[in-house]
């Protein structure tokens, strides 16, 4: 069955009451997926997910001083599977697959963060997350989506690549890489018009 992201409107993402109905993988049921807007008492579950996804993850105060200037920043959650436990655990049983955060600009779209928890990667759920990024980009206006990705990220290049960005620059020491040394990050763009030009041919 192929996901069908729900209807969007301009500024807003899809309303928590209109669940999707989607493969979590190929040898996977279906589950109900979701997405809801961060905050602050998502954040020890959003923290626990990133420490375990990043040798050198975002620090709590990223996500607090995301939230606090507005920057959209959501939550990919998903109805467990029978017999599946949530982790982090959730109050309401809802499994978190991952989440994004995105930082809006005149015409385009900065994506900050896009993380997968480790448990449910490699199962279609970052392009999934690119997917809903994207349009609700378009939905704004936006006619370019940037992101920044650490230089040894190979297999997330790789998928960048795959959905269209391509690479536009480099940003010398951008990121921690323990022992006091630092990594460049390649810096990549998408053409949100060029892109929903592609799709639309299709």
């Amino acid at each position: 069955m192929k996901a069908v992201l729900p209807a969007w409107t301009s500024g807003l993402w899809p309303a928590p009451t209109e669940p999707q109905v989607r493969p979590s993988a190929a040898s996977r049921p279906e589950r109900l997926i979701v997405f809801e807007p961060m905050r602050e008492s998502d954040l020890d579950a959003v923290q626990t997910v990133e420490s375990q996804a990043y040798a050198h993850p975002w620090s709590r105060r990223h996500f607090h001083d995301s939230l606090k200037a507005g920057y959209p920043a959501m939550l990919l959650l998903a109805q467990a599977l029978p017999g599946e436990v949530a982790h982090p655990p959730r109050a309401d049983g809802r499994v978190l697959l991952g989440y994004l955060v995105a930082m809006p600009g005149v015409d385009e779209v900065h994506l900050l963060n896009i993380t997968v928890a480790t448990a449910h990667q490699r199962q279609g759920w970052a392009r999934f997350m690119l997917d809903a990024l994207a349009l609700w980009s378009r939905g704004q206006g936006a006619q370019w989506l940037w992101l920044e990705v650490r230089q040894s990220n190979a297999p997330a290049r790789s998928l960048y690549e795959r959905y269209g960005f391509a690479q536009v620059g480099l940003r010398k020491g951008y990121y921690p890489a323990g022992h006091f040394q630092r990594e460049d990050a390649v810096v990549m763009s998408l053409n949100l018009v060029a892109a929903a030009a592609v799709e639309a041919s299709r």
